[in-house]
C-alpha cells in the first residue's frame, strides 16, 4: 500500500436483531454474508471498525413508543430537540437492539477479534441516527459519533462500507463518508436489504451521491491484496 491509498473497513450492525433466525428485525439472508465480511477482516486495512445499533428501550424510532402506530408501516415526525423548525419523517420499527440485550450483540460468528473498534450508535432516544457519523439535523447537529476525525486522524483515503441494511444503515454510511470526503465503496455481496425490490432505486440513490457500489471481485476490493 502506498501513502495515497489508506483504506478503512466499516461493518455496519451485523447484530442479533438484524438476522435470521431469531432477530426481532431480521433481515432477510442477512446472516449469509458474515462469511464475506471475515474475509475482508482478515485483510491489511488500516482500521477496521464495527457499529451498533445500541437504543433505549424509550428510543423513537420503536413503534410500541407511539400509540396506535404500527412498525414497518407507519411513520413518525421527529424534530430537532435544539430547534423546532427542523425536522423530518422515519419508518418506525419494532423494538430491536436494545442496550444489553442478546438482540444487540454482534454475531458470534463475525471475526471481532480482527476488529480495532466498536462504535455505539443510536444511544439518544430523541432521534434516529442511522448513519454511524451523525444524525440527520444539522441546525445544530444532535450527535457526533466522531467517526469522520477518527478516519482522519489516521489518514484514511478509502472507506469500504458493509453490513445491515443496505437501504438504511450501510445506505446512511456510504453517503456521509463520501460526503466527509473519502472515496466510498459499498461491497454488494457483503450487505442486504430491508426492501429488497427496492433497491435498485436505492442502489442509484448512493451512486448518486458519489459513492460506488462495487463488487466483491471487481478491482476495487482486489487492490486490498491477496486473500479473497
Amino acid at each position: 500500500m502506498t501513502d495515497t491509498f489508506r483504506p478503512a473497513l466499516i461493518v455496519v450492525d451485523l447484530q442479533e436483531d438484524f438476522c435470521p433466525p431469531n432477530g426481532s428485525l431480521a433481515v432477510a439472508n442477512g446472516r449469509d454474508i458474515t462469511p464475506f465480511i471475515n474475509k475482508l477482516l482478515a485483510l491489511p486495512f488500516i482500521t477496521k471498525i464495527a457499529t451498533k445499533d445500541w437504543h433505549p428501550r424509550d428510543h423513537v424510532s420503536f413503534a410500541t413508543n407511539h400509540e396506535g402506530k404500527t412498525p414497518f408501516t407507519d411513520f413518525v415526525t421527529i424534530s430537532n430537540p435544539y430547534n423546532e423548525s427542523e425536522r423530518y419523517e422515519t419508518r418506525l420499527w419494532p423494538v430491536h437492539c436494545v442496550q444489553g440485550t442478546r438482540g444487540a450483540e454482534l454475531l458470534p460468528e463475525l471475526h471481532t477479534h480482527q476488529l480495532n473498534q466498536i462504535l455505539e450508535k443510536g444511544t439518544d432516544p430523541r432521534i434516529e441516527m442511522y448513519s454511524p457519523f451523525y444524525d440527520p439535523f444539522t441546525s445544530p447537529r444532535v450527535c457526533d459519533s466522531g467517526l469522520a476525525q477518527t478516519l482522519r486522524e489516521k489518514q484514511i483515503t478509502h472507506v469500504y462500507v458493509v453490513g445491515l441494511a443496505a437501504d438504511y444503515c450501510v445506505k446512511n454510511a456510504a453517503i456521509d463518508a463520501t460526503k466527509e470526503g473519502f472515496e466510498t465503496y459499498l461491497i454488494e455481496e457483503c450487505t442486504r436489504a430491508v426492501d429488497t425490490p427496492g433497491w435498485p432505486e436505492c442502489k442509484r440513490n448512493i451512486e448518486a451521491s458519489g459513492a460506488k457500489v462495487v463488487s466483491m471481485h471487481g478491482p476495487e476490493v482486489r487492490r486490498l491484496g491477496p486473500g479473497l
